[in-house]
């Protein structure tokens, strides 16, 4: 009683809760005249009654029933009535309002005849009049989506029943609910709202699953596969991808309602029957009247194999989720309608194999197709056979210009080996298809790659030399560069290949295949050769990477498979290394087939790991000089192998792995050397391996060093040869400076610094030691006098000279030899002291100074590159040689005619550096080179360094008249400007009281290096040569007038450049304040003051009438 009790409660309130909105909506419905104006109105009462409604269905929908829903119902209809007079948002609230009273209300009880009506008025309201569809109203759309839910609630609850046709009419079927599958058919196929299409194909799978009469479903199938094909076949940019997977899912539905194998299992009988003719069964039925006969299902079969065929092309979709929703649809067709459509399983099995991905495939809950082709034989005969197609159709794909279809195609194969391999299929005939489909395709693809452009070629080769970044720890570049395609749409395509490389059958598949790719490797060349050595290699790889799965340890046969894959690797390392051994700069050679060589190699560094050690000693080397190859990517390849075999054999970098192998590489260097077999590649080798280890290999470079002097001998009439193996001399002498051994055996040697330093002021005490020193100077010469008187000449001498004590006499030749034969007892003389040698250079000492002595015999060289990287060589090395005076001062005197020889080269650069060169030499050998300079100054070296002087002036005097200057407007010039736009110099006194000005020569730098600024030939040269001129005043002694002469070149630059006036001063610091003081470069000085003595009157003059010469010159005013 309690039970019947609470819903007819809860029914009763909601009445009470509805009632009050019920009595105005049917007030307005019956007397409302002004329909618009109540609209606002009735749409107000009629949301709220939905969600009344709604919020009790949610909550007790016990409590509703259709007694109620006719009560709610009864305003409606009027109002439904009239709705044209209506807006269409009234439409809409209601259509929503009905909705609610179908799903909660009437549910399953509603009437034939009703439902029928709302059926109309829904299928109306959307489509319009059949016939009149041009005049309908236009809905929005959202009221087309409100439409397509309440037709789907009302078919849902009337079932069955909606299909009947009404007891006037004639027709088998309701003709409202056809016409409202082809409304909604239009809807979905052209609607632009993917609401609106959603909830259409939601009303399309609800005919198909409420009606349960298999008359009207087959009878509405055909126009719902062509309208569901049509949606699915061409989706256009903007159809989403919901809709796609919810028009798959309807058309699962649909197919499978019809076709079920079930359902038809009399129909495929009665086909079966009639292919062996048999029977007669088909014509009977037909003669009975029955419509779902054997051969409609033939018929129907074919249409839909043709509206597959459409739907299908969705497997070329690029989402995910579109395609694992057609390998459902595949397989779902292939398990329900396995029987029914056996002339789609061919299509189906392969959509299924394109789309298949790993989550579906290896789901436990859903079928998928390997289990399928288990169950039914044909199925796995038709893999067999799509995978053969495709094999053999490889090649063809991948001669399109797109990168697409080439990846579609090879992902299909990938899928479909990955079948193959889950089902278990042994077929030497695909095997082989699949090796010539590989390396054909494979070549087909090199051919029509396009390798990238390599930019700025030289400055990327030289950055490889003077870069030390692949001998860091620790380096990120160990990834190698794409070798046989450039773009990135065929890096793509070489991912997917390399993709179904490692799904190949198993290991032992693999390593068959790499075998057959080894043999044709021999035997081939061009493209065809790469394919199949960059095939095997890959084949390897994959094999050895299944090798670690836990199936293959519990194979028995896996020890038998392990074999031949290291027999298999073995031969691959062994072709690979000979192709590395025989690199050579000048064969012509595929850069593709040497780099993938080097790949082989750092990947059998990478599996031995410290046991490739060993392999070192033949491999290093000549990996090292793929660093010196023209191609860049080679150079990168090379970069990259060096690094990977380094962390793979246990070396914290490159360098350290080179030097701990450097003996076998300057073995190798040095063989080839011996052998004059040179090449540009082998010199730069050498040169990074000196700059890699440092100056730890200097001294073990004996062998090489005399091997290039030797080919220096033999090929000295080439220039560029020359000027390579003077690189690698260089580089010896660069890292030679640095060595902490450079000084001599056994000796503690200072460093050499010949700088002149100024003298102290003088005080008492050096005053009187200068006086003692002269006084002891005065007796020893008073001692050596009087000596010399007493000596009384007795002949020529008897014996040598030499100390002799006191109070013997000394004795002839034969008396000395008699005593020396006399007693033995007696006590022998001392002998005298014997000049011990002086202890031997240092290896890398003598290196060094032997490289030196070399440059004066190619310092005449027609290569100017090669007489300046001398020069510079000469620059490096002094410093280090200076500290032996006794081998050092020999090897300046050597070289000092070709390196002064040089200052009157035609190429600016190289005078320049030849001044670097001499200022070097000056720092290291300093007052040595004293007569030597006093004679080059005196013949042409003065003359010279004015003619430097005047070019420079002439050429920044052109640029000064351009700016309003004059002829003196140099900084380095020493004649005072005429044309009064120098620069005024306030001179004040002591007191700082202003005296006078001066006019003087200088000018900002800006305004005298004339068009090129300080990068003009000129300026250069004079820059190099004041430091030359520095370096001889601040290290060599020199003249007084040569001195002069060098003050009056470099007057001017005093003030402004620190150097040459300490350089200056140190020598003469009054003739340097007298050519500054000339200038008006310096404080005007009163004249002093004493009492009794007057001082003469000093003035400054610019007439040029001076008393003497040089920069002691005095006016003539002043005297």
């Amino acid at each position: 009683m309690a039970t019947v009790t609470q819903p007819t409660t809860a029914r009763n309130e909601f009445f009470k809760q509805i009632k009050p909105l019920c009595v105005p909506l049917s007030q307005l419905a019956l007397r409302a005249t002004d329909k618009v104006g109540s609209a606002k109105e009735i749409i107000g009462l009629v949301e709220n009654l939905t969600s009344a409604w709604e919020s009790q269905g949610a909550k007790d929908p016990s409590a509703l029933d259709e007694k109620l829903a006719e009560y709610v119902f009864f305003p409606l209809s009027h109002i439904l009535r009239s709705q044209d007079q209506y807006p269409v948002r009234v439409s809409e609230a209601i259509i929503r309002l009905l909705r609610a009273l179908i799903r909660y209300g009437w549910k399953a009880k509603i009437s034939k005849e009703l439902s029928q009506q709302l059926l109309i008025f829904f299928t109306f309201l959307v489509g319009g009049l059949p016939g009149q569809e041009a005049e309908r109203r236009e809905l929005p759309e959202e009221t087309v989506v409100e439409a397509y839910k309440a037709l789907e609630a009302l078919i849902t609850a009337a079932g069955t029943a909606i299909a009947a046709p009404p007891p006037s009419s004639q027709e088998s079927i309701n003709p409202a609910l056809g016409y409202s599958l082809t409304v909604v058919f239009d809807g979905i196929t052209v609607a632009t709202d993917p609401n609106a299409q959603l909830e259409g194909l939601e009303y399309v799978r609800a005919v198909f699953t409420a009606i349960k009469d298999d008359l009207v479903l087959a009878t509405f199938l055909p126009g719902t596969v062509s309208a569901l094909g049509k949606l699915l076949s061409t989706p256009q940019q903007r159809t989403q991808r919901r809709v796609l997977i919810k028009g798959l899912d309807v058309l699962k539905t649909v197919l499978v309602a019809v076709l079920d194998d079930f359902k038809t299992l009399r129909l495929v009988k009665g086909l079966e029957v009639a292919k062996r003719g048999t029977s007669k069964e088909p014509e009977q039925e037909v003669q009975l009247g029955e419509v779902l006969t054997p051969s409609w299902l033939k018929a129907t079969a074919s249409q839909v194999k043709i509206a597959l065929s459409t739907v299908l092309k969705l497997r070329n979709h690029e989402a995910e989720d579109v395609q694992e929703a057609l390998y459902r649809f595949c397989v779902a067709l292939l398990n329900d309608c396995h029987a029914s459509l056996p002339d789609c399983q061919s299509m189906l099995v392969e959509s299924a194999m394109i789309v298949e991905s790993e989550e579906v495939s290896q789901s436990t809950v859903e079928t998928g197709l390997h289990e399928l082709a288990n169950v039914y034989p044909e199925l796995g005969n038709s893999v067999k056979s799509i995978m053969y197609s495709w094999i053999t159709g490889l090649p063809r794909l991948m001669q399109s210009s797109e990168e697409r279809p080439k990846q579609l195609a090879i992902r299909k194969i990938v899928n479909g080996n990955k079948l193959i391999t889950t089902l278990k299929v042994d077929s030497s005939t695909l095997e082989d298809a699949m090796g010539s489909a590989l390396r054909d395709s494979l070549a087909t693809l090199i051919l029509n790659s396009q390798p990238p452009k390599v930019l700025d070629e030289i400055s990327s080769e030289a950055s490889y030399w003077t870069n030390t970044a692949l001998a860091e720890s620790g380096s990120d570049s160990r990834l190698y560069q794409a070798v046989l395609v450039g773009g990135e749409g065929q890096r793509v395509t070489m991912a997917e290949l390399n993709s179904l490389i490692n799904r190949i059958g198993s290991a032992s598949q693999q390593i068959r295949l790499a075998t057959e790719m080894l043999e044709f490797v021999r035997d081939s060349e061009g493209v065809e050769q790469i394919a199949a050595y960059w095939l095997s290699f890959e084949l390897i790889k994959a094999a050895k990477k299944q090798s670690t799965d836990v199936g293959d340890f519990l194979d028995a046969s896996a020890f038998e498979e392990g074999d031949e894959e290291s027999m298999a690797f073995e031969e691959l390392y062994q072709f690979s290394s000979s192709v590395v051994a025989f690199h050579s700069d000048t064969a012509e050679a595929d850069w593709r087939l040497e780099a993938i060589a080097l790949e082989v190699v750092a990947f059998a560094a990478s599996e031995s790991k410290t046991e490739f050690r060993g392999e070192l000693i033949d491999v290093l080397y000549p990996i090292a000089t793929f660093l010196g190859s023209q191609n860049p990517r080679l150079r990168q390849h090379a970069i990259v192998t060096l690094n990977n075999i380094a962390v793979s054999t246990g070396y914290a970098s490159v360098s350290e792995l080179i030097i701990d192998n450097v003996d076998y590489m300057v073995n190798s260097v040095s063989l080839k050397l011996n052998t004059f077999d040179i090449s540009p590649a082998s010199t730069k080798v050498l040169k990074m391996m000196i700059r890699l280890t440092g100056p730890k290999l200097i001294p073990f470079l004996d062998d090489v060093v005399v091997a290039i002097f030797t080919a220096l001998d033999n090929y000295h009439g080439y220039p560029s040869f020359v000027e390579g193996l003077f690189a690698v001399l260089s580089e010896v002498v660069e890292q030679g400076v640095r060595s902490d051994q450079l000084l001599l055996e056994g000796t503690d040697t200072k460093a050499v610094d010949h700088k002149k330093t100024p003298s102290g002021a003088p005080n008492m005490a050096s005053i009187l030691k200068l006086l003692d020193e002269r006084t002891e100077r005065a007796r020893q010469r008073k001692a050596e006098e009087e000596e010399e008187a007493n000596v009384i000449v007795k002949g020529h001498v008897k014996a040598p000279w030499g100390n002799q004590e006191k109070g013997k006499t000394s004795k002839s030749f034969i008396e000395s030899l008699e005593e020396g034969l006399g007693d033995e007892d007696e006590d022998d003389p001392p002998p005298a002291e014997v000049e011990k040698p002086k202890p031997s250079n240092t290896p890398t000492y003598a290196l060094l100074s032997r490289i030196t002595t070399l440059t004066q015999h190619y310092l005449t060289s027609p290569t100017p590159t090669l007489r300046k990287s001398l020069l510079d060589l000469v620059v490096t090395v002094s410093p280090a040689l200076a500290p032996d005076e006794s081998a050092f001062l020999p090897l300046v005197n050597d070289v000092w005619p070709v390196i002064i020889s040089r200052l009157r080269d035609p190429e600016p650069y190289v005078v320049i550096s030849a001044c670097k060169a001499l200022a070097s030499l000056c720092a290291a050998a300093g007052d040595f080179l004293a007569s030597r300079f006093k004679t080059e100054w005196a013949e042409t070296l003065g003359s010279w360094c004015r003619r430097r002087f005047d070019e420079a002036s002439k050429a920044t005097a052109h640029a000064g008249g351009k700016r309003g200057g004059g002829a003196g407007d140099y900084p380095g010039g020493s004649g005072l400007g005429d044309n009064g736009k120098g620069i005024v110099l306030p001179i004040r006194s002591a007191s700082g009281e202003l005296t006078r000005s001066v006019t003087s020569t200088m000018q900002p730098a800006s305004s005298a290096l004339g068009g090129l600024g300080k990068f003009a030939q000129a300026v250069q040269i004079w820059e190099a040569v004041v430091g030359l001129l520095t370096a001889v005043v601040a290290h060599v002694r020199i003249d007084d007038d040569v001195f002069d002469q060098i003050l009056d070149l470099l007057g001017d630059l005093i003030p402004r450049h620190e150097a040459v006036r300490q350089a200056m001063e140190v020598v003469n610091a009054d003739a340097v304040w007298l050519a500054l003081y000339r200038r008006g470069m310096v404080e005007w000085r009163p004249e002093p003051e004493m009492d009794g003595v007057v001082f003469a009157q000093m003035d400054l003059v610019r007439s040029r009438s001076w008393y003497g010469s040089g920069q002691f010159a005095v006016p003539i005013e002043s005297l």
